[in-house]
């Protein structure tokens, strides 16, 4: 519980900090909000230009790897050490060099909640001692505006110091001016503070801006995560390129990663919708600033990255093109071949056996000559003695233990 803690104030410190400085400077929670988000996206730039990156990396993957996947379709362990061959080889990744960097940023929501839900603590840096004595105070005097959710005492107190800023200042003693001047949180007449309310019929509901403007904030934000996933889907698909390194806008919407962004696109702006009705709309705000910056510099950096995979790409269709000069030589070759000998009668052509055949046509010469020398000499020759075998380069092919008369009648036992 300890390191925990101690882990979450590495983030949440600094971001209270940075909040409570922004909010001192422009003196609107609303445009500090905005400045915050703003700073925030700035700072995980890299990160999502790590993650843009990697997504387009295998977004272009995509047809080589189910070409992979096609041909050892019975074969799964020859077909993962296939694919892990080429991301390895094209440097990609799904470990955190990979798709893990983009959830990064959705987990700074969860300290960033936090802060928002302390504003006492993290915005006003107050001790939690101070900050239980504080909304002791105003509990006390205006017990109406708490709800049976604990969870949001704090940005409920922090609404309402600067209305009961004496009474708090006669039961806690030495308290910082900035402190009982509380936090604004009214932005163009909407509350940051409050829970947007979903049910337009209850009770509670009324027809004012306030109600109204606190609604559309979820709404829009979510939208806004909508059209951001929409545009970075688009410009994965776009570096989407077949192993020669031509564009396949075919495999770019039907490969399997293409049908999980689009489920993720609506999955992620409905979570985000359901959290903008769950908790301060303060977070929207940052939620849906967030998806404008991003929206805004995911074709900036598509555009970076998309110079150095069309150089890539290049490379690989140049090469392409020479194995196909090549092969298409290679056939030209072999169609003249089939043409000079449409039969296909191929002699031997072995190495061997040419120089074995040169051997036998020399001897053969030379044994002709000595012939026609002998009978213009008058010299008759002597009929060489059959072999066995029948074959004189093979005499003994039949075997040292061959007999003719093995089988013959012996006269004696007659």
């Amino acid at each position: 519980m300890f390191l925990a803690f101690k882990l979450s104030d590495l983030v949440t410190v600094p971001f209270g900090w940075l909040l409570g400085v922004l909010y001192d400077l422009t003196s609107n929670y609303g445009v500090a909000m905005i400045l915050f988000a703003l700073i925030v996206q700035l700072v995980l730039t890299p990160i999502n230009a790590k993650s843009k990156k990697s997504m387009m990396k295998m977004s272009r993957l995509q047809p080589r790897i189910q070409d992979i996947q096609r041909r050892y379709a019975h074969d799964q362990q020859k077909q993962n050490e296939e694919i892990q061959k080429l991301q390895q080889e094209e440097g990609a990744s799904m470990g955190m060099g990979g798709c893990l960097w983009s959830f990064v940023p959705l987990l700074i929501l969860f300290p960033l909640f936090t802060v928002i839900r302390e504003p006492i603590t993290y915005i006003l840096g107050e001790s939690a001692e101070v900050t239980q004595q504080i909304i002791a105070v105003v509990k006390a005097n205006a017990p109406a505006l708490f709800s049976n959710n604990t969870y949001y005492d704090q940005v409920v107190a922090a609404s309402a110091i600067s209305q009961y800023a004496n009474e708090i200042a006669a039961a806690i003693p030495g308290i910082s001016t900035e402190t009982l001047a509380g936090i604004n949180f009214d932005f163009f007449g909407i509350n940051l503070g409050a829970i947007p309310q979903f049910n337009i019929f209850a009770s509670t509901w009324a027809w004012d801006w306030a109600h109204i403007g606190a609604f559309l904030i979820p709404i829009v934000s979510a939208i806004s995560q909508v059209a951001q996933m929409w545009v970075s889907q688009k410009t994965n698909d776009s570096v989407v390129t077949n192993e020669k390194g031509i564009q396949d806008k075919e495999m770019a919407e039907n490969s399997q990663s293409a049908q999980t962004n689009k489920m993720m696109m609506w999955m992620m702006p409905l979570m985000s919708l359901w959290i903008g009705f769950t908790v301060s709309a303060g977070l929207s705000v940052y939620w849906f600033i967030g998806g404008v910056f991003r929206m805004v510099t995911d074709p900036i950096m598509t555009k970076h990255y998309r110079k150095i995979y069309d150089a890539e790409d290049a490379v690989r269709l140049q090469k392409a093109l020479e194995q196909e000069r090549i092969e298409a030589e290679k056939e030209r070759i072999r169609a003249e071949r089939r043409a000079a000998n449409p039969e296909g009668i191929t002699a031997n052509t072995s190495k061997k056996k040419l120089q074995k055949q040169q051997r036998e046509a020399e001897q053969a010469a030379k044994a002709a000559n000595a012939k026609e020398y002998n009978a213009k000499k008058g010299i008759v020759e002597e009929e060489e003695e059959s072999c066995m075998s029948g074959i004189p380069s093979r005499p003994y092919c039949k075997g040292r233990n061959y007999d003719p008369n093995r089988y013959a009648s012996n006269p004696t036992e007659e």
